[in-house]
This record gives structure tokens, sequence and C-alpha cells, in this order.
């Protein structure tokens, strides 16, 4: 029998590891090899036991045959690496850079299985005619537990012990009595560990579509059969897209196949998993980093059996080991979280498309606010657009206002709540209806302003903000320009110049203040730590046990909260200036998704935008809804200064413990990068970055421009390859980041 070659990849911590070895496939595990499968190796000059991935076979040595070391055993009890999924890791690892074993170890589904869990059951042990006469019973008694029980048992034929204890609130002692006196009979188990409770869902079937929504659910079947390029379903706030995904998805799983939905944010999954649970029942399950290692084991191993055909999750839900995936639907894809901010720094609506390509499966996205890239690939026709121009239902728009806060400032109001804004959520309070105030402190801690004008210290040569340091300078993270910090505004000479400094806290604070009767819940980074802590909330929110909901943009992505009639936003133009080039695109998307959490029920909604910048065209597009209105600005100023989507952007960040060589190591490989570049070629830096300096690590970045996608790839991998080679660049770390 021919000699059969493994090429493996090893999985140990260390992220430099960057190739794969060869080992032999000894012949009485010849039929068990494949790609993707972990096995036991013998690795390094010790043959110390290591475990590894098989990434291809072949029958040709790539060295001497007697140096090649035999695999050593086959480790079945892993979830196997589906050889699509290994094709990914290879995809992202030539796309974005990083080690093969980072990628590796990024699409890897949970390897270990845990032990399964058991569980209690319940059932009646008498007929069920002597179950309604004890009902009866129960009912003359008042016994209420027990009325609640033999109900639900009455209809449910069985019950778990989790719920009876969690839902019906029965005591163990009730509980041994039934059994004992041979009404109830228990019996023991295995069950799958769900990461949501155990609650009964109301099955609703499947929605019944407006005409609207059946065109864009037509048009993107047509397109399915057609060229099948990625659709994108570009809906007002409260158009409906969800509904234009569940008859996407029961089209899809008629035909035999899986789909996985991403959701930009964790706090988004409790109401996804309820609305597509009514609609599909036990179908559906989520994965996300909240879950214990036993949730998530069960969870891979329902999908491994065919138990649960969609998948709801962030990005790393991308990666569901699906063996006949038919859709992957990117929710809100304008969210920058769907990028990686670890090795291999990858956008996951990228890699959304090549797995889809890679499986002749179908991608949507869904949108109130696209992002420029999306908009601009379908303008040049690469993605299809579908529109959907009203509220599903009949909801009206909410009417939007606008609060100048510099006339606040100059009328004596010192308060982060205009006038305008508390008369509005007294007026909510008086009628009992509910409020959300979204605090936007996205970038909050980097431009400087004037409280009086308005005015933001910008770069002279980037039309990006300088970012204030602790060292009293103010730098631009795109060319490294830097001057010292402003103490009095250059155009108005106010002395009301600084950073923003409020936090949800004191925005709640200050409601408290003013409307000491008000219920007040807060969602932000800090009451949502605990692994439930988001959905606690939410479901509270939701069910009015509050008036007023204050948060950071976690509260206006997606919710639907049909009691909530004002949003009030609090420091619009905070993320308007940060040393960001998207954050135009970014404060847009955040205003028009806030704006749009208002009258979403039967009641009609409004919005107070509260902002020192009431001119900009990205806070007047927002206030009307208008998206082509900004695009058409903003894409003129891209392409004008040659930034995504009109060019190609490639970041080179590097770190390490040494700052001067630090930057003498990234003046050198600009150097080197210029002499690989063209014309059409742009670098600049090197600067500090928005962290310069992070755990006793200083920071530095390169950018390059490039108008040709191939050429920048090329750029980044001669990059890695001069850093490599150079032994000075050895106690550095390097990443890169694409059109970021």
């Amino acid at each position: 029998m021919a000699e059969i070659y493994a090429d493996v990849i090893v999985d140990i911590t260390q992220a430099s590891l960057n190739k794969s070895y060869q080992y032999l496939v000894p012949q009485e595990l010849q039929e068990k090899v494949r790609s993707g499968v972990t096995v036991r190796i013998p690795f390094g000059g010790g043959s110390r036991v290591a475990e590894g991935y098989v990434l291809t076979l072949g029958d040709r040595p790539k060295i001497d045959p007697e140096r090649i070391k035999p695999i050593l055993e086959v480790l079945e009890d892993r979830t196997d690496i589906e050889s699509r999924l290994l094709n990914l890791a290879l995809w992202m690892h030539r796309t974005y850079g990083s080690s093969l074993n980072n990628a590796l170890k990024t699409v890897l589904p949970v390897r270990v299985k845990e032990r399964q869990q058991m569980s209690t059951v319940f059932c009646l042990a008498v007929p069920e005619e002597k179950g309604r006469e004890l009902l009866e019973l129960y009912r003359k008694r008042n016994y209420k537990a027990k009325i609640r029980f033999m109900e639900m048992l009455l209809e449910k034929k069985e019950l778990s012990s989790v719920y009876v204890h969690k839902n019906l609130k029965m005591t163990g002692e009730s509980l041994k009595r039934m059994i004992k006196e041979g009404i109830v009979r228990e019996r023991s188990e295995a069950y799958w560990r769900n990461p949501w409770e155990e609650t009964p869902v109301e099955r609703t079937g499947l929605p019944v579509l407006s005409s609207e929504q059946e065109t864009v659910y037509q048009g993107i079947l047509r397109e399915w059969t057609e060229a099948n390029r990625p659709c994108l379903i570009h809906g007002v706030t409260g158009s409906g897209k969800t509904q234009v995904y569940m008859r996407l998805m029961e089209e899809v799983l008629r035909q035999g196949k899986q789909v996985i939905l991403l959701i930009p944010e964790i706090a988004l999954s409790w109401q996804n998993v309820s609305r597509f649970r009514s609609c599909f029942g036990d179908n559906v399950t989520i994965l996300n980093s909240k879950m214990s290692k036993g949730e998530r084991s069960d969870q891979f191993e329902r999908l491994k059996r065919g138990e649960a055909g969609i998948v709801i999750g962030p990005r790393s839900a991308l990666f569901t080991p699906f063996t006949n995936l038919g859709l992957i639907i990117v929710d809100e894809e304008q969210e920058n979280s769907y990028r990686s901010e670890n090795a291999p720094r990858y956008d996951a609506r990228e890699a959304a498309i090549y797995r889809a390509e890679m499986e002749n499966a179908h991608v949507v996205f869904g949108s109130a606010t696209p992002s420029l890239d999306l908009y601009y690939r379908c303008e040049q026709g690469e993605c299809v657009r579908f529109v959907l121009k009203e509220r599903y239902g009949g909801a009206v728009m909410p009417k939007v206002r606008i609060t100048d806060m510099r006339e606040e400032l100059k009328n004596g109001n010192r308060s982060i709540l205009g006038r305008e804004l508390q008369e509005e959520l007294a007026a909510r309070l008086e009628r009992k209806e509910q409020s959300i105030l979204f605090l936007n402190r996205r970038g909050y801690s980097g431009f400087i302003s004037c409280r009086s004008c308005g005015e933001v210290i910008k770069c002279p040569h980037c039309d990006v903000s300088l970012t204030y340091h602790s060292n009293g300078r103010m730098v631009c993270h795109y060319c490294g320009y830097q001057t010292a910090e402003a103490t009095k505004c250059p155009t108005c000479g106010s002395p009301y110049i600084s950073g923003f400094r409020a936090g949800t806290e004191k925005v709640t604070a200050e409601i408290k203040r003013i409307f000491p009767e008000a219920r007040v819940l807060r969602m932000d980074a800090d009451t949502t730590r605990n692994k439930d802590g988001y959905e606690k909330i939410l479901k509270a929110f939701s069910s009015g046990e509050a008036d007023i909901l204050v948060g950071t943009q976690m509260i206006v992505k997606g919710h639907d909260f049909p009691g909530v009639t004002l949003v009030g936003v609090l420091a619009a133009d905070l993320s308007l200036f940060v040393s960001d080039y998207r954050a135009a695109e970014r404060t847009f998307q955040l205003l028009v998704q806030a704006v749009g959490r208002a009258g979403r029920g039967d009641l009609s909604g409004e919005a107070v935008i509260q902002t020192y910048h009431p001119d900009h065209y990205c806070i007047q597009a927002a206030a009307v809804q208008d998206y082509e209105a900004f695009y058409e600005e903003e894409i003129t100023a891209r392409e004008m200064l040659d930034y995504p989507p009109a060019s190609n952007l490639l970041a080179i960040r590097g770190s390490g413990p040494d700052e001067q060589k630090l930057v003498f190591a990234m003046e050198q490989l600009k150097l080197y990068l210029v002499r690989c570049g063209t014309d059409s070629t742009r670098i600049m830096g090197p600067a500090p970055d928005v962290i310069s300096k992070l755990k006793d690590n200083y920071q530095e970045v390169l950018y390059i421009k490039e108008t040709d996608g191939r050429r920048i790839r090329q750029m980044r991998q001669r990059a890695e390859k001069f850093i490599e080679i150079n032994s000075g660049f050895r106690q550095m770390y390097f990443s890169y980041d694409l059109n970021i």
C-alpha cells in the first residue's frame, strides 16, 4: 500500500508558529485521517506529544522519508473541523495576515465534549381523568402551586424539574408528597443545556408580509436563482426586515439546508431568540461568548445531530460547522463589531461572502443605515439592493427636533439635559409612556471642542480631529502632526474648551435629581457584566418596570420596545470628530438607529437630538432619515481624500516596550515600503496609535493608501516578510488592519 503523508499544523500557544509539518499516516489510521481531524503527533527534537490539525493529505514526502515521524493517534472524540472551514481559515490568513495557527483557532468550534447534564422529568402516575379530579380538589382548597403544576402537567404531559422549580414555584417537599401518594412519577433523562430560560414560547407561525415586503422577498428569491449576488435589504427602522428574514429562512429550511443569523451585539440575542423561536421553535439555537463551555458544547452537539437548523450569534457564529449551509444573514451590517479586534483582524461580512461562495449558499445583509462600503458595492453592481421605505404595520416615522446646545449654554443651562428634552421627558412620565436616553460615548476621550461655538481642533492635513494625550500634546493618528493642548478656542476665544466627561452614571443621577419619581434603568458595560445582565435589563424595560432607559450604543441597535415614544440623544456629535475618517458615517448610523427606537408601536414617537453642530450634514441627514443625501456628501469626501471604499487603506500597527526602538523600526519599515510602492501608493506616518501606550508597550501605526486591492495585499505580505527576516523586529508585535 502506498505511503500517505499529512500536513499538520500544531496547536500550541506560540502565535508566531506559521507553518505546517509533514507526518506519515500509519496504515491502521489511513481510514480515519482526513482534512480537519485532530491528531496526536510527536513534535520537536524531544518528540514530546502534541496535538495538531490535519490540513491536507498527499503521497509525496517533502523531506527525507526517514526523517518523517508517524501520527500517533486520531482523536475521534473531538468535533471535526470541516474542510470548508479550513479553507476559510486559509483565506483569512492570506487576506488579513497573522499566523495560520491564529486563523485556525478563530474558526475552530468547541473541541472537547463536556459531560451531558441529567434532569428529572415529572409525569402523571394516574389516569388523566383522575388528574382532573385532583385539580378540582386543589382549586377548592386553594393550593395555588399545585393548581399551577397540575394544569401545566395535564397540558404538557411532562415537565422538567428546572421548569417546575423556576416557573411554577413548586417546593421539593410538595413534589415528594405527590410522588409518595402515587400521583406523580419521576425519571431521569439527559438534556441539553440551553443558554436561554426554559420559558414556553407561543408559536405564532410565519409572518404575513406587506406588499412592499413581499416584493423584496420575491426579488431576493429571483436573485438567488440567477446571479446569486449578495443582497442588501435597505429598510428604514421598523420596516420589518426581520419578517423578510423569517420567510427567507423558511424557504432555505424547506430545502433541507441551514441558516446562520449574525447579530452585532450579544445584547440582541434575547429578543432575536424570542422572535425566531416563536416562528421556528427548537430549531433555533444561539452561540456567543457569554455561554458556558457546557452550553456551547451542547449546542454544537445539537447542530452536529441536526436538531437545530438556525444559529443566532455575533461574528463568531459564522464559523458554525454546518454541513449543508444555505443562508447567511448579517443583520445591522453597518456595525463595527463585525470586525475582529484580535489577529487575524478579519471582517465577518467579507468572510460571510467568501464562505457562502465556497459552499454555494446565499448572503443577505440588512440595515437601515448600510455601511458606505456595501452601498458602494451596490452602486458598482457587485451586490443587489432591495428597499423597504415604509414602517411595518402602518407605524409612522418619529418626528425629530434638533437642540443647539450652544444656545442652552448661552441661556445659562449647564445641565446635560436641554430644556426641550426635559419638557418632553416630563410629558412622557405624566402619560405613563417610556423614554430612552442614548449617550453617544463612542470616542468620548478623544477630541477637544469648544462649548461656546462648537469648534473642534483638527489636523490641518487629514481632516480628522486631533486626539488629546496625557502629556499635554494633541496628536493626529494618521500623519503624526502634533501641537500643544489648546487652552482657549482659536475661533471665538472662549475658555470653555475641553473634552467630554459625562457618563451614563452621571446622566442617571441627573435624571433622578430632576425627576425623583421616575423609574430609571441603566444599561452599559458596568451593568451587563454578568452573563444574563443584558436579558434582565431588557426584559424589565420591555415589561414596563421602568420609565426611562439610559445607555450607550448597545440600547439603540435592533431593539423593539412598543411603549417607547421618546428618544433623547445626548452629545450627538461626540463621535463626529474622533480621529477616524469614518466618524461622520458612524455618527449618522448611530443617530438614525437611536431615533428609530421611538414610535414602533401604536403610539407615535418623537426624538430630540442634542448637539453643538446642528448644521452638520451628518446630523441634518439623520434627523430626516435621508441616507442618500448623507451618502452623496460622504462619498465625495472619501473620493477626494482617497479613503475606503473609494480606495484601500492598510494600517500596520507595531508595539514594543522600547519607544525609541519601535519608532526607528517603523521608520525603517516605511522606507522599505516606499521602495516597494508605485505612483498610486501613499504612506502616512509612523504616528502614535490612538492608545499610544498599553500595558507598558508603546504603540505606533503606519497607514498605506492604494487604489489597487491586489497591490495593497502584496504590500502587507512584503511588510510581513521584511519584519520576519530582520532581527531588529524580534521584540515587537505587529498586526494588520485592512480597510478598517
